[in-house]
Formats: C-alpha cells, structure tokens, sequence
C-alpha cells in the first residue's frame, strides 16, 4: 500500500502521514465525479470563470503559506516556491480570461449549402496523476483549462506533497468550486487503475516518468480511454561558436540547476563546439563550483536539496556508472545539513554511449557535457536522445538559430533562453517525453469533444449563434458547457 506522508527532505524529519482510500471509497469517488459533471458541464462559462478567478485571488493571498508547504515537502527553496504559486495564479487567471474565447464554435468552409461548424464541448470525468516536482503548477496545468471547459477532475497526487495536495483541493472549493467536480484522492496504483478502466472517465493525464507512462499509457490504450503523458527529457543546451559565452554560461547553470535540477526541461545535456568548448567548459565548471545547496527555508536560497534521499542515491548511482566508465567527474560544494538530501553541483565530461547517463535523464544538479566537431555535429548529438521535450541553442545568428528550431526533435524550441513556462505558450514533448499538449489554446482542446455541427440550408439557424460556452452562456443558465 502506498503511503503518502510529508517528509522534509532538508532534515529527514517525517512531519504528517494520511492514510489512502478504501475500494469502496473509489466507487464512492467515481459516481461522485460522474454526478458533478452533469450539472458542471451546464453551468453557464460566467460562472465557471468567475470561479477559477477566485481561484487565482486565493493563491495570490495565501502565497506565503501555499509556499511554505512545496519547501517544506519537496524542498524547494522558498523563493522559486512563491514563484510557482505566482505562475499558478497566472494559469487559473488566464483561461478565466481566454476560455470563453478558446472555445467558440469554428464555423467551416466546405463544399455543400448550409452550414458547417465545429462545437469543442467537455467529454466526462478525468483523472490526473501528478508528480512531486513542482506540486502546484502541474495540477493547474491539467484542472484549469479542464474545468473551464466544464469537465471534472479526480487527481491523484506524489505520496511525498499530500498537504500540497490538500490545499489546492480546498483553495478550489472556498473559490466556489462544487466539490466533487475536483477530488483529490490518496489512491493506490492498483486504485488508479480501476479508475482508468471504470467507463465513467473519458480521459487521464499523466506527468511523469517513462516507466509510468507507459504503464499508464497502456491502461488508458485496452480501455480506449484519451490520455495525455508529459514525461521525461533529456534537453539539449547548445552552445556555438558565435555564442554570447557570458550568457551562455549564466542560462546554463541556471537551466541546470533550477528546482534542484529537478526538471523535465532542465537543460541536462551541454553540448558545445569544439572552438568555444575549452572556455566555456572552464567557465562552467567555475560557475558551478561557487554554487551551494542551502537551507530553502532562507530566502537567499535559489539551490536547496533534492525531494528525497532516495533521489540522492538514485542520482549518485547515475554519476557512479558515469565515472566507472571513464566520464570526468566535478563535483561542488556540499549541503549545510548531513542528514539532508543534498547532492552538490556536479559536471560530467566525456560521456560516452554504454553509459547511462548518455541516454536517461538525471533528474537532479548534474550536467553532461558533450564536445561537438560542428554545428552538425552538436545537431545530431542534441537528437541522439530517447527524448524529445525542450532545446535551447545560443547563437548570434538568426538564420542559424531558425535552421536549428526546425531540425530538432523537440516540442519546444528556445533561442538564447533555457526554457520557461507560460500559461499562453503550449507545452509538450515528442519521442519518449510524452503524447499531448498542456497550457495555452492546446490545452483545452485535448480532453474536448470536437463536435461536427451540419445544418443544411433553411433549417432553424439557432445552432449557427455564438457557442454553448459563449455569450448565451451569460442569459441562459440551461445552456450546456
């Protein structure tokens, strides 16, 4: 059984455990889902917005608080935690602002009379199953373009961030969310699964590993459910010649060693040209070395420890295969606490295939550092992964910048930036880092039924007005979302 506890991981300290749901429970929270949809999906898109507004208010004025939780369980330090809650406000504000719009009808140009649209309408309960990383931010990624579309939501949350999960689940009910249309439930795997087979669910997000993703992606495949994985990345930070070295230097410690490296778009493999590579090696490892993990309680604190000492070790195995095989090893300073989960900044060079740091993610502050002849050569060595999430590329060149965005193979693509997160820019991955799209205009429509609308000429025009979602949503509280 599993068991969800919070565990400081700066400390060692076990602070709180819950107990996970029965099977009855699951049967309970599955009707209860169904039922909230029926009457969510109805209520008119004003009122769905005015909710997740509310919703973006209470974050701003619990910030400190909502903080304190993701540093005291994760061990994120305080000051990338107000941050998170800050983007979070930001995702549940944007589509109280931009849904309505999203989600007007298409109509089409086709060959016939009449009229043609396209109506994007909600499908059913949902379940999501979120990671630890950034507990906040992935939640809001999944439930806000979702209940602004009028679908309901049963989310399983990381065993180590249940208070986390806790307070983003009563945020959304004091906001005025009806409270079974979001459930946070502490469910087993075996849980999860019976929820993805059960055919009152339509759909499942997933954030996470490889492994799960295929364990879910194969649930959710026999039982011809939609799912959505956002997994993991190895990303790519190329460096070329013509490169600004001092911000090249400065992004790529920062996109290595944000949330502790713990990341899915963590810049993980450095990949530089062979006439920048001796200076900017040497830079970096400079660089890295003044950078020391600290307390993440302290505000000063931008590199506190890793989510567990499980995760230590498991990072520490990583670097061990690395440095058996040959890869140079630097390692930086050490934690202020022995007894916490810290791993020091660390940089490998001379990573080779056979190694498993060549093809798997490290998920945690170490870099990989690869030596690339040409340009061309950094290319194929960026592509040469099982990945395929983010990429970052510094050039000087606009040509050359536009050259590489088009022959990656990634999602997303940044240009003299690691990458960043934003409500109004899709996120997502191709190869083994996912199927699906989040946030933007792409999120709302994974989980939406995209419904073809054909009115031939003369009949009743009332279909043709604006969406159920739209402007008659405001004078006609019948009007289905």
């Amino acid at each position: 059984m599993q068991n969800y506890a919070s565990i400081n991981p700066a400390t060692g300290e076990r602070v709180a455990e819950f107990p996970t749901i029965d099977d009855a429970e699951v049967q309970d929270v599955l009707a209860r889902s169904a039922s909230a949809y029926s009457s969510w999906r109805s209520t008119p898109f004003y009122e769905r917005s005015a909710i997740l507004r509310r919703a973006a208010e209470l974050h701003r004025e619990r910030a400190d608080e909502l903080a304190a939780l993701l540093t005291l369980e994760m061990g994120k330090p305080i000051s990338s935690a107000l941050g998170e809650v800050a983007l979070v406000a930001a995702i549940y504000e944007y589509y109280a602002d931009n849904a309505e719009r999203f989600l007007e009808d298409e109509q089409l140009e086709f060959d016939g009379p009449g009229v043609a649209l396209v109506r994007t309408e909600p499908i059913g309960p949902l379940v999501g199953i979120m990671p630890w990383n950034f507990p906040y931010y992935q939640v809001a990624r999944l439930v806000a373009p979702n209940l602004a579309l009028g679908n309901t939501a049963i989310v399983k949350h990381a065993p180590n961030c249940p208070q986390s999960a806790l307070a983003i689940e009563a945020i959304l009910r004091e906001a005025g969310l009806p409270a079974d249309a979001y459930i946070n439930v502490f469910a087993t795997h075996d849980h999860i699964a019976t929820m993805i087979a059960d055919p009152r669910v339509q759909g499942v997000s997933l954030t996470g590993s490889e492994r799960a993703g295929a364990a879910v992606g194969e649930l959710a495949g026999r039982n011809l459910k939609k799912c959505v994985l956002e997994l993991g990345g190895s990303d790519p930070f190329i460096v070329l010649a013509d490169a600004d070295l001092d911000q090249a230097v400065t992004d790529a410690v920062a996109g290595r060693l944000f949330n502790g490296g713990q990341a899915c778009t963590a810049s993980k493999r450095v990949i530089v040209v062979d006439e920048v590579y001796e200076e900017f090696v040497d830079r970096f490892l400079a660089a890295m070395a003044e950078v020391a993990p600290g307390d993440p309680a302290d505000a000063g604190t931008t590199f506190g420890p890793l989510s567990s000492s499980a995760a230590v070790e498991e990072l520490d195995r990583f670097v061990e295969d690395a440095e058996s095989k040959g890869a140079a090893v630097v390692r930086g300073q050490q934690g202020p606490d022995s007894t916490g989960a810290y791993y020091p900044a660390t940089v490998l060079t001379g990573v080779t295939p056979g190694m498993r740091a060549y093809s798997e993610e490290l998920f945690g502050p170490v870099a990989s550092v690869f030596r690339a002849a040409t340009a061309e050569d950094a290319l194929a060595i960026a592509n040469d992964s099982p990945f395929g999430l983010a990429a970052s590329v510094y050039t000087s060149n606009p040509d050359t910048a536009r050259d590489f965005a088009n022959l990656l193979e990634t999602g997303m693509v940044w240009v003299n930036s690691v990458s960043r997160s934003s409500p109004d820019l899709p996120f997502g991955g191709v190869k083994r880092s996912g199927v699906g799209r989040e946030l933007s205009r792409a999120g709302m429509y994974e989980f939406a039924n995209k419904k073809l609308v054909r009115i031939p000429e003369g009949a009743p025009d009332q279909a043709t007005g604006a969406s159920a979602h739209g402007s008659r949503a405001q004078s006609d509280s019948s009007s289905v979302g």
